[in-house]
């Protein structure tokens, strides 16, 4: 029996729909069956996704309907993507209170990886795509795993088993879309530390196994940066740097490119290619 491969979403700032990561594997899974010439390969792909906004949603709605009480503000739609991805950054991180948002985020997160430990093994191959916001949080929780982890909190440490996909030992490809990680790395000396990608233990586990970390970016996209200029530490650990048009003609050349990776032929190939390589070097 070949071995399946995990792959995790996480969405990027505010609150979107539950299935947000849907057309995205659809498309996924179709550029995989192709490439790979066998109609039933989508099996050999598992898929979770990681509705992590749901800690702040309800205080989200609670905030912005005070903010324009008694109030007549421009720009509405804009300034609720503005509290939105800002509210969910500042919410996110802990405080002199305790890391109780902080945990709860990650915990989903554990909850998903577990979740997937069930249905493709645990030593499955672990993939995580993340956009936006949703690429600090997977920065934040692989390098507790990987670097630090006294930083793991209560919540998500009673998840996570002492399994080889739950301890991180089989991240092999991470995909950062529209990410501003370059702005989170300033809260260190020198811009900090990345994670590993492929971790360091998977070699151990899959002796051929390449991995990789592809960090995709729309030049219109103010929230989005390359990586690998940050120091030699990301210039060693970001595979690539790939600029890509996101939305095309209609808002491709505006900001609110940032909102519109997840389904660019530009993105989506790669990710398939990444993919089709890593269960190919896994089973064969």
């Amino acid at each position: 029996m070949a071995q399946k491969i995990a792959v995790a979403f996480l969405h990027g700032a505010g609150t979107p729909d539950e299935d947000f990561a849907d057309e995205m594997i659809r498309k996924i899974k179709k550029g995989f069956i192709e490439k790979l010439g066998n109609k039933n390969a989508n099996q050999e792909l598992v898929f979770e996704s990681v509705f992590w906004s749901s800690v702040f949603e309800n205080e989200e709605k609670k905030l912005l309907g005070r903010l324009q009480k008694n109030t007549d503000l421009d720009y509405l739609w804009l300034r609720r993507f503005v509290v939105e991805f800002l509210a969910d950054a500042v919410a996110y991180q802990p405080t002199k209170q305790g890391k109780q948002n902080y945990d709860n985020v990650n915990a989903l997160l554990a909850e998903t990886i577990r979740k997937l430990k069930e249905r493709a093994g645990p030593q499955a191959p672990l993939c995580i795509v993340s956009h936006s916001l949703g690429s600090i949080v997977a920065s934040n929780y692989f390098y507790d795993l990987q670097f630090k982890q006294g930083n793991i909190g209560p919540k998500t440490m009673q998840i996570a088993s002492n399994t080889p996909i739950e301890q991180s030992q089989t991240l092999t490809l991470f995909y950062t879309m529209g990410s501003p990680l370059a702005l989170w790395s300033m809260r260190y000396p020198d811009f900090g530390m990345p994670i590993h990608v492929p971790s360091a233990d998977l070699h151990s586990i899959y002796p051929k196994v390449q991995g990789e970390w592809i960090n995709f970016y729309d030049k219109d996209d103010v929230l989005a940066f390359p990586l690998k200029g940050l120091n030699k530490h990301y210039q060693k650990a970001v595979t690539k740097d790939i600029e890509v048009n996101a939305g095309g003609l209609v808002t491709g050349w505006t900001p609110l490119s940032h909102s519109k990776y997840n389904t660019e032929a530009e993105v989506i190939e790669p990710i398939v290619e990444g993919l089709v390589r890593t269960w190919k070097e896994v089973n064969h």
